[in-house]
């Protein structure tokens, strides 16, 4: 190997480490720290990131990237060799413009506003969040002003999460996307689902959750499963992936959250051997991992064959409350269209105009044109507007997500992004397997995860997020029919 090369994977090894430890905090603060931890996590936290922000910033790894250029030029554009050298180029030139001190206060105030956010949720008290808010949206208004050129000031923030695509971009598929979703909940019919709220205990829900969790595609020894207040995913190699999920029981949603995020681990856990501990190990955009959170928790799991194939263990599991409903009227209720309070609950079809009101309520504040302390009043009126529901306390209106928390502003719209992206990507998925209905009906999960591992997860971040989506599916561009014709053709056949 190229000296310059093996001293440019070795720095970057020790990022990643660095990276990574700190990960393992963060997920140990959201799942098993103390409450009364999160000042001395936060200063962890701090340190660690400044560490491995001021290694990655060095000129020498300037000086090594320029020297590189030559082989860079002569090797395969998607080889690992040119794909490390050309993102990680990419990745130091946007991080030398934000300097130490700010990245530094970033990660300070976003592990003390998530602890604040628990507590703040528990009692819907959106004024004592209120200080903690304000200190991660003036920290991302100065990260905004390191890149002055953006065509929006928000598009700096969605870059973090969805590289190279800009505001317009966005507003242009949401501007499509909100009018049809908005059609497609006024034609659907009421569906019977009131059998989906009871008693669920939840050590049963877990048994079950763990069961499905094991045919997915996971190597053994490589996952686990936690319960914590907003589910998400994290992972420190292929073979180390942290699940973590919501229980309650008066519900089954920790069936869809559990496969939400174990879409996301299947994707960190495809990541190929060679890629990680390096710039290249993660995926392109978050909209091409929600796209995989998404195709398992909803084009997988609520599906009629997977579960003809795991609901008859649903109602062993569940005799009390399922025992008299048949496999139909099962599937009709959990793919209704009903708009609802929160966004992780809600079906398909009301899903993306959770994000779209998040999505225009975030440029409003970055921009400075909707005051913080207005947010709450704002928020309800507009949830009114959009899904017609009322909104009884903070806690189930601004206060519900975590993302604010951390100053995770610009996350939003990836998921209705993944949304419209797992249908392209699903279509050609059924092309290359004309038998995955019949392998799901006989609980067969793994030739879809491996075919996904093959040809998406494997790649990591060697190509653009556009170039992995014209790989996959002949285009580019992120389009928005293939999604809304598969909830026309969903919505109709639940009244067929």
């Amino acid at each position: 190997m190229d000296k310059d090369l093996r001293t440019l994977r070795d720095r970057l090894a020790e990022i990643s480490d660095l990276n990574r430890a700190a990960g393992v905090l963060g997920w140990d603060q959201r799942v098993t720290m103390p409450p009364r931890g999160a000042e001395a996590r936060a200063e962890m936290l701090a340190t660690l990131g400044r560490i491995a922000h001021d290694a990655f910033i060095e000129p020498e790894v300037g000086f090594l990237l320029e020297r590189l250029r030559p082989l860079e030029d002569v090797l395969p554009y998607d080889s690992d060799e040119a794909a490390l050298i050309r993102v990680t180029r990419r990745d130091w030139i946007k991080s030398r413009r934000v300097p130490t001190e700010l990245r530094v206060e970033m990660t300070r105030a976003a592990a003390l506003g998530h602890a604040a956010w628990v507590d703040t949720r528990a009692r819907s008290d959106f004024a004592s969040f209120l200080p903690y808010l304000r200190t991660n949206v003036d920290l991302k208004r100065r990260y905004v002003e390191c890149f002055e050129e953006a065509d929006s000031p928000y598009t700096p923030l969605l870059d973090d999460y969805e590289p190279g695509m800009t505001t317009a971009e966005v507003s242009e598929v949401f501007g499509v996307l909100g009018p049809a979703l908005a059609e497609i909940v006024r034609d659907a019919e009421p569906v019977h689902a009131s059998f989906l709220n009871g008693s669920f205990p939840i050590d049963r829900q877990r048994a079950f959750a763990d069961r499905v969790l094991t045919t997915l595609g996971f190597e053994d020894g490589t996952w686990r499963l936690d319960p914590t207040v907003h589910p998400f995913c994290t992972s420190f190699s292929n073979r180390d992936v942290r699940l973590t999920t919501r229980y309650r029981d008066d519900d089954l949603e920790s069936v869809w959250s559990t496969l939400h995020e174990a879409g996301h681990g299947l994707y960190a856990h495809g990541i190929a051997d060679g890629l990680q501990r390096t710039s290249l190990g993660g995926a392109p955009s978050l909209g091409l991992n929600e796209s995989q959170s998404r195709t398992w928790e909803n084009l997988v799991g609520r599906s009629e064959p997977f579960w003809t194939h795991w609901y008859p263990d649903l109602r062993r599991t569940f005799p009390e409350q399922l025992g008299s409903v048949e496999l139909p009227d099962f599937v009709r209720a959990i793919n209704r269209a009903e708009p609802g309070l929160i966004r992780v609950d809600a079906d398909e079809t009301t899903y993306s105009l959770h994000i779209i009101l998040r999505f225009e309520l975030e440029q409003e504040i970055i921009q400075g044109s909707l005051k913080l302390e207005d947010l709450p009043e704002v928020w309800n009126v507009r949830t009114k507007e959009l899904l017609g529901v009322d909104v009884p306390d903070d806690a189930h209106g601004v206060l519900q997500d975590v993302h604010w928390s951390g100053g995770g502003m610009g996350y939003f719209p990836t998921y209705a992004l993944g949304n419209v992206i797992s249908l392209q990507i699903w279509q050609v998925v059924r092309d290359a397997l004309p038998d995955l209905d019949a392998q799901m009906a006989a609980g067969e999960l793994t030739p879809l995860s491996h075919w996904l591992r093959e040809n998406l997860y494997s790649l990591g971040r060697k190509l653009t997020p556009k170039e992995t989506l014209e790989r996959l599916t002949g285009s580019p561009e992120i389009d928005p029919e293939p999604y809304l014709r598969y909830l026309r053709d969903k919505v109709a056949s639940l009244h067929a």
